[in-house]
């Protein structure tokens, strides 16, 4: 630029501004002498006037290209909208940031050169303060908005560009509440936070806003106003953090998994699942369904569906063509219809969808752990659209806890058959049979009967000892089988244990009754082959009738039983009618109870004992030892008949104190022989453990034989240690300060509460033979095993299988991590000196083969092969 002056030795008055200005001033003759340096000058050089005044120009330390553009009239200006910027040594080493102008002033046909410097020091640093902050801003992952006090918005930062797509330039300028708010938003909410902004602390609240493509998002804004000297506000300060999945998605599994804990039921917990998903989710209507064994769908939450919709669902079975749920069940993977008018899936389906508005529909299904498809998740819509991000948020979380809660149930309704449902047969048990035969007996009408037939299998003994339990389970589901296919619909069959079973056939005339029992044992006597051998198959029946010879359960019950023990002794494979002149039931009581007095005063019981072997390494874990009665009237009387009568007879006791002084006594024998017995467990009654004496006898027999408390183990039932009430759990807590071993019998097929489970007094679970015929078969027997199993980890219990009969059981339970096993694979129970021999056998088995595994020839030795009845060195 170039200004014109009459004379510039004339001390005039700009010239005297320039002095006093805030910038620096230096002025340039024709002779690139500086002629002009004011007091700003100075401080920015650090250089009096009077130094630099006829100095040449490059004193004033630019570097030569720089001057060059300063000094040359043919440069208008430096190369910058805002002039050059350098730095400026000082004398002093220090350094000052400045920038640079320059124009020409022509005095007296010459042309000067004014350098105007201003101190950008201080404002470069609050820039780069600025910058910093903006870098740090930019790298936090909350959003950070500032707006005027209009809330509109002046600055965003990277992380509100990523958590709603708007950049900062598309931002700025607009107000905040018509760029997020949506259809859903709440207006209260809004005014709340507009509320907290007038606050000196500011506030917070959690608000559904919408991104730059309409997607939700629930977020957690922050505010506080910024306030100049006088308290005006200048600018409004948000944080803004997405708490979509950190908080919503948190609170829907704290709910959701503490009414699991609870035990509250599923279609109560499928509920509070789906209100709280509408909630969060306002735009969608929520169903759950499961989806049962047989691939037929049941509803099980839905509270914004009409009810007659949800019924109508109930039962049908999942198909590709089956609308969204039945589709996403049938193919495995999520299913949306976005226009349920015109879906095809749908056809059948959407009349009442349509009726109340829903107009989309997207289901995903729940997968239990094993890859099963066990139920759906289904998002209904009100407009014809896909699920937006925040939806496949929330179906991912309800998903896994769906299948919590439908694999809770499954689970649930598993104990419940095994509570109530014979495992091996699939038959109704005991228990469930009394509630059928009262249902049958409380609608029977006048003049009609309800026949109850009681069948007991013949010979059965001789298939268990001769082929193994394997093969006895096999028969006895075969018998199952044939009995189920005689009986007509609303006939019950049932198994009440062992080889004992029941048939009730309601609602029939007496003469109906016998040509129906003719048939079933005329069925039951056809060839039956197993394992390669035809085996006889028979069943002596007896039969009572309701109400002509019993009015109530119990009495219709025993009086069948006294039938067939009739039957046979009438040559067996036949039946009988109850008739008021057979006494056989007390006679027969009587007889029983008479032999066993006689049996334990002249100690003609027995204990056999069969081993428990360590899956680790083979060796023998201790026996169990199991009491035998042979009479010489009555023959061989199995446990499972004068167990029962001992405790109903008050002989239990009796034979307890027996049981535990003979266990005692034969494991002291054995111990002076050098024999390795390191324990022996007892199965008691649960009534001994009412017995508060009992502690003092196991510890009176452990003196008298010298036997460490470590050496005896007794099994308790699971009601038995369930039971809080009784004065059992006493009883086991003192058997536990003796150092008495307590092991937990048959668990598995009772109900237990696992949290009492883990405050038991007990040392080892023991799992129910009944699982293992069909532990390599069932996925559900081995499920139950493997949940046993862990429970004893988890608790550091030692875990033994029952009736472990093959190598490949045998195989599963070790690779599941079971401790112990016993059964058939290794030997049945043994008479003392059988054991002996067995056990002789066993350890020079053990020993030839460790042998040859170290490299020891072992040909010459009388080392057996194998031993006995066992299949396994």
């Amino acid at each position: 630029m170039r200004q014109q002056t009459s004379s510039f030795d004339d001390q005039s008055l700009w010239r005297v501004a320039l002095d006093h200005t805030r910038d620096a001033a230096v002025i340039i003759d024709h002779d690139h002498r500086i002629c002009f340096f004011n007091q700003a000058a100075e401080h920015i050089w650090g250089l009096a006037s009077t130094e630099m005044i006829g100095s040449a120009a490059d004193r004033l330390g630019l570097d030569a290209i720089t001057l060059e553009r300063a000094l040359r009239p043919d440069i208008d200006v430096f190369a910058s909208e805002h002039g050059l910027a350098i730095d400026i040594a000082r004398p002093d080493g220090t350094a000052v940031s400045a920038e640079l102008t320059r124009s020409t002033i022509g005095v007296d046909g010459r042309d000067y050169v004014l350098v105007t410097a201003r101190d950008l020091t201080t404002e470069l640093k609050r820039r780069k303060g600025i910058q910093l902050l903006t870098a740090i801003a930019d790298r936090t992952n909350r959003a950070v908005l500032v707006t005027d006090p209009d809330l509109t918005i002046v600055y965003t930062n990277a992380a509100f560009e990523g958590l709603f797509g708007y950049s900062i330039d598309e931002a700025k300028g607009r107000n905040i509440v018509d760029l997020l708010a949506g259809q859903h938003t709440k207006l209260r909410t809004i005014a709340s936070l507009k509320k907290w902004i007038g606050e000196y602390h500011g506030g917070e609240e959690e608000i559904l806003v919408y991104d730059k493509h309409g997607e939700e998002i629930w977020i957690s804004a922050d505010v506080k106003a910024l306030r100049n000297a006088q308290g005006d506000i200048t600018q409004v300060f948000s944080l803004l953090t997405d708490i979509s999945e950190t908080r919503q998605l948190r609170m829907l599994q704290q709910l959701t998994l503490g009414a699991l804990a609870d035990d509250i039921p599923i279609i109560d917990v499928a509920e509070r699942m789906c209100r709280f998903v509408e909630k969060i989710a306002p735009d969608v209507v929520c169903s759950i369904l499961h989806v049962d064994a047989q691939g037929v769908v049941h509803p099980l939450g839905g509270p914004s569906l009409p009810d007659d919709y949800s019924r109508a669902l109930d039962g049908h079975s999942i198909g590709p063509q089956v609308g969204s749920c039945g589709a996403a069940a049938y193919f495995g993977k999520p299913v949306l219809a976005i226009d349920l008018a015109t879906d095809p899936r749908w056809e059948a389906f959407k009349t009442r969808p349509l009726e109340i508005g829903l107009r989309a529909c997207w289901s995903s299904p729940i997968k239990a752990q094993d890859g099963r498809v066990i139920g759906t998740f289904a998002f209904y819509f009100r407009a014809s659209r896909p699920p937006s991000r925040w939806h496949r948020r929330i179906v991912d979380a309800c998903l896994h806890l769906g299948a919590l809660a439908i694999e809770r149930m499954e689970a649930r309704a598993q104990i419940n058959r095994l509570a109530y449902f014979d495992m091996l047969t699939g038959l109704p048990n005991r228990s469930r049979l009394r509630d059928l035969i009262a249902a049958a007996t409380s609608v029977c009408p006048d003049g009609r009967t309800i026949a109850l037939a009681f069948l007991d299998v013949d010979n059965f003994k001789d298939i268990n000892d001769t082929l193994g339990h394997a093969a006895g389970d096999a028969f006895l589901v075969e018998f199952a089988r044939r009995l189920r296919d005689q009986v007509e619909p609303g006939d019950v069959v049932g198994r009440l244990g062992g080889d004992e079973f029941v048939v009730v056939l309601p609602d029939r005339a007496p003469a109906e009754v016998e040509p129906i029992v003719a048939r079933i044992t005329e069925a039951l006597m056809r060839p039956f082959v197993l394992c390669n051998t035809q085996v006889p198959m028979s069943a002596s029946v007896g039969i009572s009738l309701y109400p002509d010879n019993a009015s109530d359960i119990d009495t219709l019950i025993n009086q069948a039983d006294t039938a067939m023990y009739r039957a046979k002794r009438s040559g067996r494979s036949t039946y009988r009618l109850f008739s008021n002149d057979m006494d056989g039931v007390a006679e027969q009581r009587m007889a029983h109870v008479t032999a066993l007095r006689a049996a334990l005063a002249s100690n003609r019981l027995a204990l056999h004992y069969q081993p428990q072997i360590r899956t680790a390494d083979g060796a023998l874990h201790g026996v169990e030892a199991m009491a035998r009665w042979h009479d010489p009237v009555l023959g061989f009387v199995p446990p499972t008949k004068f167990i029962p009568l001992a405790e109903e007879c008050g002989l239990i006791d009796q034979i307890a104190c027996w049981s535990i002084r003979e266990a005692c006594r034969q494991m002291g024998i054995w111990r002076d022989q050098g024999l390795d017995v390191p324990s022996i467990s007892l199965n008691l009654s649960p009534i001994n453990f009412e017995n508060a004496g009992l502690p003092a006898l196991v510890a009176q027999a452990l003196a008298t034989h010298q036997l460490p408390p470590q050496a005896l183990m007794l099994e308790v039932t699971e009601g038995v240690a369930q039971d809080n009430r009784s004065v059992a759990h006493e009883t086991m807590m003192a058997l536990r300060r003796i150092g008495v071993g307590l092991s937990l019998d048959d668990f598995g097929t009772g109900y237990s509460n696992l949290s009492r489970l883990a405050q038991l007094p007990i040392r080892e679970l023991k799992i129910d033979r009944g699982f293992m015929s069909e532990l390599a078969s069932s996925p559900t027997a081995r499920a139950v095993v493997t949940t046993v199993v862990r429970v004893g980890q988890s608790l550091a219990l030692s875990v033994v299988a029952e009736g472990v009969e093959t190598e490949a059981q045998f195989q599963l339970l070790s690779d599941l991590g079971c401790d112990v096993v016993q059964g058939f694979l290794y030997a049945p129970a043994l008479a003392p000196d059988a054991f002996e021999r067995w056990l002789l056998d066993y350890s020079a088995c053990r020993a030839g083969a460790m042998m040859e595994r170290i490299g020891v020839a072992a040909k010459d030795s009388p080392v057996p092969s194998r031993v006995a009845g066992s299949q396994r060195p």
